[in-house]
């Protein structure tokens, strides 16, 4: 796995070995990427369930101004630190070690939204759908944010005619599927 684009672009990045993390593969991060276009530039990202840290530090190559990175998994935060300081991209980021609800609960009370949120939860878990519940009452998502969720094909997302939050867009993989969610 490799960085894209950008600043950091063609440096290889650390994965924990294990099936508790799922890598973002370079080709659908890439097709990712493209979708977000130039928008990525001067955004402030906010990656959950983070893994590698491999999509916000392509969002930080690519221009993002901050990142934040939220991981439980010790293992994984470690490789994400390592990554961080390999691409020179650690200054620009906030690597939060702890559960994913805690820290947005934390971030909640700074008040200040994020441009891009993207999550790619554990599969079959509905935490997709905890994080977006509470998004949609937060001040971490304003009309102006894009949400991104990787999920599997068989993830239901019709709660979200229930709330402020609708698809914007849905690009289907082989095994997997962006949605792209706003308000």
């Amino acid at each position: 796995m490799r960085v894209i684009a950008g600043t950091a672009r063609h440096l290889k990045l650390k994965t924990i070995e294990g099936i508790n993390t799922r890598p973002t593969t370079d080709r659908i991060k890439e097709t990712l990427f493209n979708m977000l276009s130039y928008d990525v530039e001067g955004s402030r990202f906010l990656d959950l369930f983070s893994g590698s840290g491999a999509i916000g530090i392509e969002a930080l190559s690519r221009g993002a101004r901050a990142a934040v990175f939220v991981e439980n998994n010790r293992k994984a935060a470690r490789c994400i630190r390592e990554n961080l300081e390999h691409t020179h991209l650690a200054e620009r980021a906030v690597l939060m070690e702890e559960n994913v609800m805690y820290a947005l609960k934390r971030l909640d009370k700074k008040g200040e939204a994020f441009s891009f949120i993207f999550m790619d939860p554990p599969y079959g878990k509905l935490l997709e759908k905890e994080v977006l519940l509470f998004l949609e009452k937060s001040s971490l998502c304003d009309s102006e944010t894009r949400i991104i969720v990787e999920a599997d094909l068989e993830t239901d997302f019709s709660y979200l005619e229930e709330t402020d939050f609708h698809i914007i867009k849905q690009k289907k993989y082989k095994t997997n599927q962006h949605i792209f969610i706003g308000k």
